[in-house]
Formats: C-alpha cells, structure tokens, sequence
C-alpha cells in the first residue's frame, strides 16, 4: 500500500481532534451551528485550495507594495479567488497619500586606499539622492543615543550617520528597533545629517525595509546597510579612517492615487445589517515574496470564505472577509474603510486582524475591552484542542485593527508564536519555505471558529466606544506612545483619524 500523501495524514489528524472529546460534534438536539461549525473546521482541515493559493500569491505575483503593478495584479488575483468560490466580493477604493517604490539602491563607501560597495536597501519614504548620487562624509553615529549624538556634536551636519543596531532575534526586538528608530530619526534630523544608514539587524546580510518614522515628512535619503558592510566600516572609522559614501537611490514617487481593498462576504441570515469583520493586508514590502506578512493570512481568509459557501452555511450575521492595501505604509486601506463605512460601523460587532505569519494563534489582543474576553472564548469553545488560548486585554497599534479602534469598533488582533517571523520581517528571506504550513491550516480553523462564533452569538454585539472613552484608554495605556513610534500619532491628535 502506497504512502498517503503529507496533506491527507495531517486532514486525518486534524479530523480524529473533531472526533475527540475536547473537539467533538454535538449531538444533534444540540444547537445546529455546533454541528455547522464543526462541518467548517472538518472541511478546513481536509484537502483545500489553501497551500495552492499562498503559491500562487507569493510565487507567481510576489512581492507586492502598494501602488506596483505586483499589487495591482494581486488585487485582481484575490477577486477572482472569491468569484471562483462564488463569494460576493468587491473591489473598494481609497486613497494612498503617496506613490514610493524602489527602482534602484546603490552605495560606495571610500576611504584612503580603499573602496566597496555595500549591498542597501531604500527605506519606505526616503527621498531620492540627485542623479549621479549624494557623496558625504561617513560617520560612527554608535546608538544613536541622546549621549551619543551630544559626543559627535557638530560633526554630524552634512554627514551619513551610521547607526549600529542589535541583531534582531525575535518579534520584541522588531518592535524595540520600531521604538528606538523613531527617536534616534527625531535627533538625528535636529542636528542637520545628510541622511541616516541603519546597520543592517539580520544575520547573513539579510536586507530589508521599514518605514522612515516620520514618514511623508521625511526629507532625507535613508536607507539600511547590510550588516557585515556596515560592521567593517564601523571598524574602519574606530580605527581612524576617514570614509565618505555615495548613495545613489533611485526612487519612484509620486502624489495622491487611488489603491484598492477586496471585501468579500458571506450575508447573514436574520441579522445582516450587523457585520463581523475578519481582515489580513494583501500588501507587502517586495525584497521577498510576502508570504509571512501576509500572504499566509490572505490565503486563510479566502479559505475559510471559501469553505463556508461550498458548504452553504449562512450565519445569523454578516461575515466581511476584508484584504486590506496600504497596510505597510501607515494601514491606510484600513482607514480608507473606516471612512468609505463609517454610517455603518455602529453594527461591526467586531474587526479582527490577523497578521502574524504561520506561528501557532495562541489567543488575541482584546484592545482594553474586558466583555471581549469572555465572547472570544466562547467562539473559540470548538477549537480549544487547538490551544490553549490566552486573551491579553491590551490595546495594540501596527496592522489593521488600528482605526477600527479609534472609532470604537471592538477589535482583535491575533497573537501568534512568533516562529520564524522576526528575523523574516520585510526581509528577502520571507519566501514560502518560511511557513509551517500544517500549522498554517490549524490557524485557518480557528480563524473560521472565531468568525462564525461572533457572527452566531447571542450578546455579541457590545456597544461602540465615544473618542472620550478611546482617549481615555490612550492615557491609561501605552497606546500614545505606540501611536507615535507607528507616526499615526499626528492624524489621531489632529482628528484626522478615528470617531469625531
């Protein structure tokens, strides 16, 4: 007897965990949406489109920044997934304040009697360098601390400064490298550098890209160093050498365009005015193929939407299946919802956001919101041989549960094990090897878990937050300080962003 291919032992085990106690179908005098959901999760868990359809996103489209053609394609791409399933789903327009893409990133460091060429990558709204590039002096910027800039004092105007970074190991240290980048940026612009170089915080001369933290206010060529490059040229300076760079950033930019969000949805029953609301961006940075953030996401919500109309369940409410765009340059296809719908977000019982790549979801950030807590233990009750699960009732900003905050709406935001996620950020390293894809489909099942729970629950519809309550949890919470290093700070204080 021939071996049974990978995907149909993994559906078998993952089937004999419905059978067993802790994941077992209800009787049928019990509540019917047990037994449906329980027919979801069987079939999510058996032999789908899902690995086939996160191949296809990342290695035939790629990568896929906002305003590329790659993007535009993978609009089109996800449309068509849903039709195919015969999913209702729309393409719906917001703006993007900006257009940047890289075309070409160069660098020269020179010194006496020496001369190499880095490999860099532009950071998200760096200015480009004029034709022919930009030479200036190089210089140790170590920290960048206040300490550090206090000792380079006026040496620093009209130079590069070099700032050396820890090795980044895991998804604290991402977001510790978020925190300390929006400080050493404010400083380093108050003492008038030409521009600012990251040493590279990945092993194996990973490069990758993360927003300038001020943003489009930016007005400075940024970019990051790979990393063995920039520990030698740091090497150089400490020991005496004199370096200048040219740094050459071709870049593609550009005003105000119109992007696109694809919203899918499967109509509620006997309450479809009110709207469950799941989301991951389709978005991503275009070193690697996006598969971690967030391909992997994308293809779980297709699935989980796709799986629900071939079985013909109808929830009691609306579920939206949102792939969100403009994600990674300040979550803008998010906002741009939240604008487009705001008559209607009195009846989003919930916008959740998954976007931690392929590690284990072990429970959710609930926003400061303690009835949440309980209600998403409840949906998760099918799933729980898949935990355990453990609910932090944090507000968290970053992806795109963030403006449905500002205005109110509860919202979640899956937390993941991060596996292999940090090292993989935005780097040329997330790529389809990088996906544990057997967990990959677990995570699917409790996403539809958690989906069809909200949609079918009585009392899950909790009340939508005033913007004193939200500026009430902002001052009891970090969620200020988080809204400054993430630069969306400005548009909330301004009343750009969230519920008048």
């Amino acid at each position: 007897m021939r071996p049974a291919p990978l995907f149909q032992l993994s559906a078998l085990l993952c089937l004999s965990f419905l059978s067993s106690p802790v994941l077992a179908a209800p009787p049928a005098k019990e509540d019917p949406s047990r037994a449906d959901v329980s027919r979801l999760l069987a079939s999510i868990l058996g032999d789908t489109p899902l690995v086939s359809d996160l191949q296809s996103l990342s290695d035939e489209i790629g990568g896929r920044a906002t305003g590329s053609p790659a993007n535009l394609r993978s609009v089109e791409w996800a449309l068509a997934r849903f039709h195919e399933a015969g999913v209702e789903a729309r393409k719906e327009p917001f703006q993007m304040p900006s257009l940047w893409l890289e075309r070409a990133a160069r660098a020269t460091v020179r010194g006496e009697n020496l001369s190499y060429t880095p490999r860099v990558a532009a950071m998200p709204f760096s200015t480009s360098t004029p034709k022919g590039g930009l030479t200036a002096p190089l210089i140790d910027g170590r920290k960048g601390s206040e300490k550090d800039f206090q000792a380079l004092g006026a040496k620093v105007r009209g130079a590069f400064l070099l700032i050396e970074t820890e090795e980044l190991k895991d998804v604290d240290g991402l977001f510790r490298e978020y925190a300390e980048s929006a400080a050493i940026e404010e400083r380093a612009f108050a003492a008038g550098v030409a521009g600012v170089i990251y040493m590279g915080s990945r092993p194996n001369n990973l490069l990758y890209r993360h927003n300038v933290a001020v943003g489009l206010r930016n007005t400075r060529p940024m970019f990051v160093m790979e990393r063995d490059a920039a520990l030698r040229a740091l090497r150089l300076i400490r020991g005496g050498k004199a370096l200048t760079i040219t740094a050459e950033l071709d870049l593609q930019t550009g005003p105000a365009y119109t992007s696109y969000n694809v919203v899918g949805e499967i109509r509620g029953s006997t309450r479809p005015e009110e709207v469950v609301l799941v989301g991951a961006h389709l978005d991503s940075w275009d070193l690697g193929t996006g598969v971690l953030d967030n391909g992997a996401n994308v293809a779980a919500l297709i699935d989980v939407a796709r799986q629900m109309k071939r079985l013909g369940l109808q929830p009691a409410r609306t579920i939206r299946f949102a792939l969100w765009n403009g994600e990674e340059q300040g979550m803008y296809g998010s906002w741009g919802y939240t604008r487009t719908h705001e008559a209607e977000l009195d009846q989003h019982v919930m916008a959740s956001s998954f976007d931690i790549g392929c590690g284990r979801i072990n429970g959710f950030f609930t926003g400061r919101r303690p009835e949440l807590p309980p209600l998403v233990d409840r949906a998760l009750e099918p799933v729980k041989g898949l935990g355990p699960f453990t609910q932090v009732d944090d507000p968290i900003v970053g992806t795109d549960n963030f403006d449905f905050m500002l205005h109110g709406v509860p919202n979640l935001v899956a937390s993941q094990e991060p596996a292999l996620y940090g090292p993989n950020y935005h780097a040329r390293s997330d790529e389809m090897d990088k996906c544990d894809l057997h967990q990959l489909r677990l995570n699917t099942a409790i996403i539809a878990a958690l989906a069809y729970g909200f949609a079918q629950q009585d009392g899950a519809k909790l009340p939508r937050q005033t913007r004193a309550q939200v500026e009430e949890m902002a001052r009891a919470t970090d969620l200020l300080q988080q809204m400054k290093s993430f630069n969306v700070y400005e548009d909330w204080a301004a009343g750009k962003r969230g519920r008048k």
